[in-house]
């Protein structure tokens, strides 16, 4: 196991961006799965305690994952869209990401996200780039701790991917 991976996290308050860069000592393709797979999604996507339970999901362009976080005590709360905007297999996704109520009724605004995948000589890299629709939207974003949120998160996945990649 490689532990000197790349883990980047950058705030552009002029571009209302976050870059997230981070390395996985792990196959692409089983990267990949691990972000466009809702079976595998939802052993990772969230920081623990809680869960990440997929309702629906269609990749494909035009398709929409919802999706809730679930509390330890198994209460749904945390809803999320994520409508798909534009797919290239394996090398890199977009979608629009909004808060929304259990109906899939949206509380904008909401964020773009631009995933890209790459791997060399084993070790495969995420860069990830949100696009913000208010500096207000990408301020309270981070005053609600998503950096720590989704550190934890990237975190679970480091540990799926290798026990994924043990079996």
């Amino acid at each position: 196991m490689n532990s000197n991976l790349l883990f980047d996290f950058t705030v552009d308050k002029e571009n209302k961006t976050v870059h997230i860069k981070r390395e996985f000592d792990a196959p692409h393709d089983l990267v990949w799965d691990a972000f466009t797979q809702p079976e595998l999604l939802d052993q990772w996507w969230a920081p623990a305690p809680y869960l990440s339970k997929t309702k629906k999901m269609d990749f494909k362009v035009g398709g929409r994952r919802f999706y809730a976080m679930v509390s330890p005590e198994g209460e749904e709360i945390g809803w999320q869209i994520q409508d798909f905007t534009s797919i290239s297999p394996k090398t890199n996704f977009k979608y629009f990401s909004v808060f929304a109520d259990k109906d899939e009724n949206p509380h904008l605004p909401g964020s773009n996200w631009d995933l890209t995948f790459s791997e060399h000589n084993g070790i495969t890299k995420v860069f990830i780039t949100i696009y913000n629709d208010s500096l207000e939207r990408m301020e309270r974003m981070i005053e609600m701790g998503f950096k720590e949120g989704f550190t934890a998160t990237l975190k679970n996945l480091e540990n799926l991917l290798a026990a994924l990649s043990q079996q």
